[in-house]
């Protein structure tokens, strides 16, 4: 169903690598979302936006990071140190940085057919007890609607 680069995901541009990253990630949150009992749009959109954002990108990849393979760092070295020709709204340029890093982890790793690697650390982070998604809050959020 998917279509693959024919490109070798290592020989793509780091940029290329945290394009397709973020519609990868972009698309598990929103049905993370839907899963967890949200029905409104807005309440979606709003939510999926913050848990994408560059913020909380940085502190995902902090929290990923004693879970990383050596070539998983180094894909993130690449995407981190990656120069994109313009300044980050809304954040600074270290957290800009660091999410684009994050960004270019699952691109590759799509891109690599490595889906199931994309579960593993998706779920690590988004399990029911991790502070990274903030459960009570949305909790709170599905019971206003």
């Amino acid at each position: 169903m998917w279509v693959y680069s024919r490109t070798e995901p290592k020989e793509m541009p780091a940029l290329v690598l945290a394009y397709v990253g973020d519609a990868v990630l972009e698309l598990y949150v929103r049905m993370a979302l839907v899963n967890r009992g949200f029905c409104k749009v807005q309440k979606l959109h709003m939510e999926a936006s913050k848990q994408v954002r560059a913020t909380s990108q940085a502190r995902y990849l902090h929290e990923l990071e004693p879970l990383l393979t050596e070539e998983e760092k180094a894909i993130v070295r690449r995407g981190r140190n990656a120069k994109s020709g313009h300044a980050p709204k809304n954040t600074d340029v270290l957290e800009y940085r660091l999410s684009t890093g994050f960004e270019a982890l699952f691109g590759y790793l799509f891109l690599s057919r490595s889906e199931d690697r994309i579960g593993e650390l998706l779920e690590y982070l988004f399990r029911e007890e991790a502070p990274a998604f903030e459960k009570r809050r949305i909790e709170t959020l599905i019971n206003r609607e």
